[in-house]
């Protein structure tokens, strides 16, 4: 048990953070939204089911090419309800197969956006940054427009760019991260 505040433990828990995984995450769904353009709709909805478990494995390896090693602090409370929380949310990627019945290709593609955006909510309550609950609810209103506005073809790569802006507002807004966290932001 700690005798820290949820301050003490919140900064400290961005001291601990990275922001490998908002850059992992807007390459990764920058990626789908171009190949969206080029492949088969249910190859895409296909890849949006793996998209979650290739940001981790990206941010880890964007973290050690900086010289960084995520979530060193593995034993801090926050990073371990944050962890707990995407392996939660991992766990929640069979309703939307489900959901979809697994042929509606493009609605499988927004129920991982959505989906995956859930994260950020903990993130933001973890590392006490606005951000994360903006990011989380801003990308799903985005994410449901594109779905019900831009014309078929291009729904898809509309929703992975709505994902990629919301990824950009995070890296822009977010409160710093790393060492460098604890002075007064």
């Amino acid at each position: 048990m700690t005798d820290r505040s949820l301050a003490e433990l919140q900064a400290s828990f961005r001291v601990g953070s990275t922001t490998a995984m908002p850059i992992a995450g807007m390459l990764v769904w920058a990626a789908l939204g171009i190949a969206s353009l080029y492949l088969l709709e249910q190859t895409i909805a296909q890849a949006s089911l793996y998209i979650m478990a290739a940001i981790l494995p990206l941010a880890f390896l964007i973290d050690r090419l900086r010289g960084r090693n995520p979530f060193g602090g593995g034993d801090h409370p926050l990073t371990r309800l944050f962890m707990l929380n995407i392996l939660v949310i991992g766990l929640t990627i069979p309703l939307v197969v489900i959901g979809t019945g697994g042929g509606q290709a493009t609605l499988m593609v927004l129920g991982m956006a959505v989906l995956a955006g859930v994260i950020w909510i903990p993130y933001g309550w973890a590392a006490d940054d606005k951000s994360g609950i903006v990011h989380g609810v801003a990308r799903a209103i985005g994410c449901y427009l594109a779905y019900a506005f831009v014309p078929a073809p291009h729904k898809v790569a509309a929703i992975c760019a709505v994902v990629v802006l919301a990824y950009l507002y995070s890296l822009v807004v977010m409160r710093p991260t790393g060492p460098g966290a604890l002075s007064p932001a």
